[in-house]
């Protein structure tokens, strides 16, 4: 898989320069590079299908997961500052002594992305996050994934939104993802059973 665009929609103080963030962007970056389907082809073929929005979403990150639980991850949690809040929990965390960076893979639909976006800043507002990374479809992916999955596209819209949050320091990336190559040979990604991912 690769990596179309990446936008720091926030960015305040001198979070970005923080090690354990930079760290964090390695560690996502290499996540996603060995995201593949077929899963183990090391390659990520996407069939166009014949209708659109062929292609379901939930198995696609799981090559990322597993990456990130080898460097070091924890899978969903959430910082103890947003304990007893009901919300989800996101994708995965690296916590380290001196800071903790949360990361969500957008597997939803698009109010599911405002909700994954919402919980990351909310995070860094309360300082329980320095840094927050949320990975969604390019435009050029997707059409050919589940309708109405949350995808960069849509969200742009948004980012002045988020970026006039007022914060001493934090960072929150939003990173679009596309297929390598399209392939009418490799199987469609299965979709789940109820709701928008069965369209």
């Amino acid at each position: 898989m690769q990596i179309t665009e990446t936008i720091d929609v926030i960015c305040r103080g001198d979070a970005d320069q923080n090690p354990i963030w930079q760290q964090a962007c390695v560690d996502v970056a290499q996540a996603i590079s060995v995201i593949d389907w077929p899963h183990g082809t090391g390659t990520f073929k996407l069939n166009p299908g014949t209708k659109p929005h062929a292609n379901g979403v939930m198995p696609i990150k799981t090559p990322g997961i597993n990456r990130l639980k080898t460097l070091g991850w924890q899978t969903e949690r959430l910082p103890k500052e947003l304990a007893g809040i009901k919300m989800g929990n996101l994708d995965a965390i690296l916590e380290t002594q001196t800071g903790m960076v949360g990361f969500e893979w957008e597997t939803g639909n698009i109010s599911s992305s405002h909700r994954a976006a919402n919980k990351i800043i909310h995070a860094l507002l309360t300082g329980g996050l320095l840094g927050g990374i949320l990975v969604v479809p390019a435009q050029s992916m997707r059409r050919y994934l589940t309708d109405r999955v949350g995808n960069i596209t849509e969200l742009r819209a948004y980012f002045p939104v988020w970026s006039a949050v007022q914060l001493e320091t934090g960072v929150f990336r939003v990173i679009a993802v596309a297929q390598d190559e399209l392939d009418d040979t490799v199987p469609l990604i299965p979709k789940g059973k109820d709701g928008m991912a069965a369209r």
